[in-house]
């Protein structure tokens, strides 16, 4: 079981070393993951609700798949991405408003969007629906019921990760549950198996988040005077690389980028210094042993830098042990508790949001 917070809106923790933690919605966002996981996997839809979709591109006459969002919906993607391309469909993973703006020619009765919107109804999601006039079938996944996007898609797929005050992260989470059932259905797999798999996201979840203060603080002493943050990987992780790179510009206000592994050798790696952390996923055992290289050589030109992997002897970068379909949802949580320990430095609140909103209306 998560340890609550107090359900005041705004709690001050002091810890012995000087830190303190400002607890908000963000964070209870953060710690409601689990039940939001829990409740979504719950709710998963079975292959009927896809089958016309799958007879058709089984048939060849669905010529692609777009997978389109924008922000960590875009992210949340990339898992996905890899999935339908290594089984042979053409797919393309494009922001939604390059989409729009940039790629008409895709809206058409031969191609298949799948497009993923937390609010359902962002300025750009909002185009989308318009400008395809529904030529191209739609299947949605979204948090929102009611929004322009269930709407207007041929199928929903709902996260049900109830309200979420700022930054992603119930509903990023939630998203990736649902997209990777998706997945499942398009190609035509073992169903039953990765509903088991997914079974066991909302129980590891917990099981890290039960040491939210030690991670917390422990990362506070561990990024001290850390004024760039680099996250890196490749494959799957992609998706908690360009997510985490986000929340952490969202939430603290820390400037954050995310790339693949093997881009940050092409001229980033002149950035380490030290202000300068860089932070490696470990990643699956393809090309795990580039990223181990990779932390080896930062670490050997002076920079600092570290890991997060399941072999990790450090509580708060050890991801827990699960199925290859549930690590794209457990890899972001140690990137959440950067978040809550870049503001612990500075004893501000993280996940308020002083110039955007949670739903983007103008594009």
């Amino acid at each position: 079981m998560v340890p609550a917070i107090s359900t005041v809106r705004r709690e001050t923790i002091t810890a012995p070393n000087s830190y303190h933690i400002v607890a908000g919605p963000y964070l209870r966002d953060i710690l409601e993951q689990p039940s939001a996981l829990a409740a979504t996997s719950a709710g998963l839809k079975s292959a009927g609700a896809l089958s016309n979709v799958v007879r058709r591109l089984e048939r060849g006459d669905l010529k692609r798949v777009v997978l389109t969002g924008m922000g960590s919906s875009y992210y949340a993607l990339y898992p996905l991405y890899l999935q339908l391309t290594s089984h042979g469909y053409a797919t393309v993973l494009v922001e939604t408003s390059e989409l729009v703006h940039y790629l008409p020619s895709l809206f058409d009765s031969q191609t298949v969007i799948i497009a993923v919107s937390q609010s359902g109804r962002s300025a750009e999601i909002v185009r989308l629906i318009d400008a395809n006039g529904r030529r191209a079938s739609i299947i949605a996944v979204t948090n929102t019921d009611d929004s322009p996007l269930a709407l207007g898609a041929d199928a929903v797929f709902l996260t049900r990760a109830g309200q979420e005050f700022s930054v992603s992260c119930k509903t990023y989470v939630t998203a990736l549950m649902v997209l990777s059932q998706l997945g499942t259905l398009l190609v035509d797999a073992d169903l039953e198996h990765t509903q088991v798999e997914l079974a066991q996201a909302a129980p590891a979840v917990a099981a890290y988040l039960t040491e939210w203060r030690t991670h917390t603080l422990q990362l506070a002493g561990f990024l001290e005077g850390v004024r760039s943050l680099f996250l890196v990987g490749r494959g799957v992780s992609l998706g908690a690389v360009g997510t985490g790179a986000l929340i952490l510009k969202e939430s603290v206000h820390c400037h954050a980028e995310g790339m693949s592994s093997a881009a940050f050798r092409h001229g980033p790696i002149e950035m380490l210094g030290e202000g300068t952390f860089v932070m490696v996923f470990a990643g699956d055992e393809t090309t795990r042993k580039l990223n181990t290289n990779l932390l080896a050589d930062i670490r050997r030109k002076g920079g600092r830098a570290d890991i997060i992997g399941v072999d990790h002897d450090v509580p708060s970068l050890k991801i827990p042990g699960t199925a290859e379909s549930v690590r794209p949802i457990v890899e972001i949580l140690p990137i959440q508790m950067i978040s809550l320990a870049l503001a612990a430095q500075t004893g501000s609140e993280p996940g308020r949001f002083n110039l955007g909103s949670k739903v983007t209306a103008t594009e």
